[in-house]
């Protein structure tokens, strides 16, 4: 599946493999190719190193502190990432609110809030989803009322990935009730440690604090924490969301765990054979493999596209991408037979030597195929971005 790189596209390939032997800990290593959990030491760590390296936000222009990186090379990079098992970089700052800030914020805003992201200074979380406003996201309730220098924050978020790790969280909040619903709403910049924000946690079906509540009473936050105008939230939501559904694609991971799948399924038999042998089973790893390929392809027109954000095609990647890494959670699931049944929280905080399942490959597998359940649901369901390519691309 590798493609066709020029000599400076693999002398970088190469500048960047040698990076990442010399620098990744081997414990955040192991930790990423064998599915156990992360906490935020982990991420904060390997967001330093990268930063030391100049390397932690490679979709930045230079002039924001990025490596100016072709698109080429930006692919390359995540598909080495990928491939050695380096934990993500969380999309929150880097890759979500960054660039509503460097589009739309005020010179102060980006001044003071883009170094803070790229040192990891701040801990960004995104404040979108409410109860009542999950697909149907212009029908969100969290309100904002000017008062002098202030609005004053009322409401509640949900699915609030590691929001009780965070700093700081970017928020749609309703300031005009009044109009058309897309068009009274703005996009500010909230203190998580101001007095009325509380963090309230939703544990998962595999046990992990990964999501939570944000309940906002009476939260006074400064006007200049408003990003852009007022009332064209949505305007800037949506430029977000495309950023954000492109890095949902994670061609690099589906490519690290197809090779997983495929080690897995020569280790288990199937009437004394390999499974990767059986017919019926090597038909859909190649079906799978195929779709990925066909999936990177499409990645890297639109990385191509530099001179302009991430439209409707943001969301034929968004539900790709995330189908593709359900059925690679399946297929590993199908190849591991009844290994993959048990489930050991103690091996997902590596803490194994003593684990009752006999194939450390198959004990975190069911854990990692019920938290994939959600990738076709965040960063706007499925369903929701067939509706977006029907109208957008098929004019329907």
């Amino acid at each position: 599946m590798d493609l066709t790189y020029t000599g400076d596209d693999l002398a970088f390939r190469d500048q960047v493999r040698a990076f990442l032997e010399a620098e990744l800990p081997a414990d955040l290593r192991h930790k990423v190719h064998d599915h156990l959990r992360l906490h935020k030491d982990d991420y904060v760590r390997w967001h330093r190193i990268l930063a030391r390296q100049g390397w932690v936000a490679p979709g930045w222009p230079r002039e924001y502190g990025g490596p100016g990186w072709t698109p080429v090379q930006r692919h390359i990079f995540d598909e080495e990432c990928a491939r050695a098992g380096t934990p993500p970089v969380l999309p929150f700052g880097v890759n979500m609110v960054a660039p509503v800030i460097m589009a739309f914020g005020s010179e102060e805003q980006k001044h003071y809030y883009l170094p803070r992201i790229l040192s990891c200074e701040d801990w960004w979380c995104q404040g979108y989803s409410e109860p009542g406003a999950g697909s149907d996201l212009a029908s969100l309730k969290t309100t904002a009322v000017r008062d002098g220098d202030h609005f004053i924050v009322n409401g509640q978020k949900t699915w609030t990935t590691l929001a009780q790790h965070a700093d700081m969280i970017f928020c749609l909040v309703r300031t005009d009730p009044s109009v058309r619903k897309q068009e009274g709403i703005s996009f500010l910049l909230i203190d998580m440690h101001a007095p009325g924000v509380t963090v309230r946690p939703i544990i998962m079906l595999d046990e992990d604090h990964e999501v939570n509540e944000v309940f906002f009473d009476n939260v006074r936050v400064p006007v200049a924490n408003l990003v852009g105008q007022e009332n064209r939230g949505w305007t800037y939501a949506k430029y977000l969301l495309g950023h954000e559904r492109t890095g949902i694609a994670a061609v690099g991971r589906s490519k690290r765990e197809l090779a997983r799948l495929k080690g897995l399924a020569r280790r288990e038999q199937k009437n004394g054979e390999p499974l990767l042998r059986d017919p019926l089973f090597a038909a859909k790893v190649a079906n799978l493999e195929i779709e990925l390929m066909a999936l990177e392809m499409t990645v890297l027109r639109v990385l191509a596209q530099a001179d302009k954000a991430p439209g409707p095609e943001a969301s034929v990647l968004k539900v790709r991408g995330t189908e593709i890494q359900q059925r690679l959670s399946e297929l590993m699931v199908e190849a591991a037979g009844p290994l993959a049944l048990p489930f050991d929280p103690a091996y997902l905080e590596g803490e194994h030597e003593h684990s009752a399942i006999d194939d450390d490959d198959a004990a975190p597998l069911l854990a990692h195929y019920f938290n994939f359940r959600k990738t076709s649901i965040y960063g706007g369901s499925n369903e929701i971005q067939r509706n977006i390519i029907s109208q957008m691309i098929l004019g329907l």
